[in-house]
């Protein structure tokens, strides 16, 4: 599967008293290098969302091996690591940009799911959608 990077600097906002970046930042750039990854296989997470295609997440975690401090700038690593027609997780992988130091590894599953929330088989009901990411 394909992979695609992300870059982000940390804000001063994203860290703590320690002066290191609070945990639940990592989540949130998760959601950054997954819209990304969406967008460079050929479609906006929008317009999958505005086809009937919605991805709510059923499971999420993260490993952390080193901390990101302000003004880091890093590289968000986004795969997709398994993917059915009901399913799709997400990988990711934090390095910082400068020393390619690992930072934190992470998944996040979701379901696909239609506009009422009621499941649905992706490669079934929106062989576009599951042709962008099945590429």
């Amino acid at each position: 599967m394909k992979e695609h990077e992300t870059k982000i600097k940390v804000r001063y906002v994203e860290t703590d008293r320690m002066g290191i970046v609070h945990h639940s930042n990592y989540f949130a750039w998760f959601e950054v290098g997954r819209t990304e990854f969406i967008k460079e296989q050929g479609m906006r997470y929008k317009d999958m969302e505005n086809a009937g295609v919605l991805l709510p997440l059923i499971e999420c975690g993260c490993e952390f091996k080193a901390g990101a401090k302000y003004e880091d700038e890093l590289v968000i690593k986004t795969s997709i690591n398994s993917l059915s027609p009901v399913k799709v997780e997400f990988k990711y992988e934090v390095l910082r940009e400068h020393d390619r130091n690992f930072l934190a590894n992470g998944f996040t599953r979701h379901a696909f799911v239609n506009k009422e929330f009621k499941p649905i088989n992706l490669q079934k009901k929106y062989p576009e959608v599951w042709s962008i990411m099945n590429k």
